[in-house]
């Protein structure tokens, strides 16, 4: 299998959607474009900041269909998958390779809190159901309430063939660097998924993080990514410096609603978040993060 695509900045997008809550074909194909001119290496749908939890599998199925419709190959488009059964993964797994995907990422079951051997079963019962597919897991312990150990991802990596990759969302850098380090050997793509420490997760030997903030500002933060590659380790970092100010005024808004806001104060017509979400009030959040963005050029 060749996994030599993974790799880069990874773009969990945005889902715009109309006044019923379906999505807006037009302004998906408008954000598909603005973050491969942007400089992404790759796409996510229905990341967290997809909004996933809160989509039909029709619209899922839908909204998929748009984006590779619109990629049309200039870079692969990854599906995530949030679910809670495994049944409903698979579902999802092979839905995604019919209309497509050119690989899945596997959150781990929020709500629950299973064993390890039930999470290695979890995730293996979904990555065999789509064999010919390559399957990402995504650990976000804030979200979920619990992490995957090393011990889990070491021995999903090595005894799972298509199970190639990761994204880590802990913000805990010694943790990335261990899911790194433990599967080295076997040529296993960790993806930072901090945008703040896109650097950091490059110097441990990341292959590249999958990032919001390209949503809103691709070229600053694709910026980090191209400058390290380049060898550019100075530019790299202060191209961090500049992009943390900006990433960082989101925290105080409803999660994932910042990432709308910012796309809208951009001029990419996004429009609102899923309710029960509302759009960041006029107020000191919106004051700091439209402050931020001025300063960082964006605006």
């Amino acid at each position: 299998m060749n996994i030599d695509f993974l790799k880069g900045v990874i773009v969990p997008i945005i889902t715009p959607i109309d006044e019923n809550e379906l999505i807006d074909e037009e302004s998906m194909r408008r954000q598909v474009d603005f973050v491969i001119d942007g400089g992404v290496k790759g796409i996510l749908a229905f990341g967290s900041n997809g909004e996933f939890y809160m989509i039909e599998e029709d619209e899922m199925k839908r909204g998929l269909q748009i984006m590779v419709d619109q990629a049309a190959g200039r870079v692969p488009i990854y599906f995530g998958i949030g679910a809670i059964s495994t049944k409903k993964c698979v579902r999802l797994a092979k839905m995604a390779k019919e209309n497509g995907a050119s690989g899945i990422s596997i959150l781990q079951p929020m709500f629950l809190k299973p064993n390890e051997t039930e999470l290695f079963l979890h995730f293996k019962t979904i990555a065999d159901a789509v064999p010919d597919t390559p399957v990402l897991l995504y650990n976000n312990p804030g979200r979920v309430g619990y992490t995957m150990s090393g011990d889990l991802v070491e021995k999903l990596a090595h005894e799972v063939e298509n199970i190639v990759g990761m994204k880590d969302t802990s913000g805990d850098i010694t943790q990335t660097s261990e899911f790194i380090r433990r599967t080295r050997d076997v040529d296993f793509k960790v993806f930072g998924g901090k945008d703040t420490l896109l650097y950091a997760s490059l110097c441990h030997g990341a292959v590249g993080g999958v990032c919001t903030s390209a949503n809103f500002m691709p070229e600053m933060i694709t910026d980090v990514y191209n400058k390290y590659i380049e060898g550019d380790l100075k530019g790299a970092l202060e191209a961090q410096f500049k992009l943390n100010p900006v990433r960082l005024s989101m925290d105080k808004a409803s999660f994932p609603v910042a990432s709308k806001d910012m796309a809208n104060l951009r001029g990419n017509k996004i429009g609102e978040p899923y309710k029960p979400n509302l759009k960041t009030p006029e107020g000191p959040v919106l004051y700091k993060i439209k402050e931020e963005m001025s300063k960082a050029g964006l605006l």
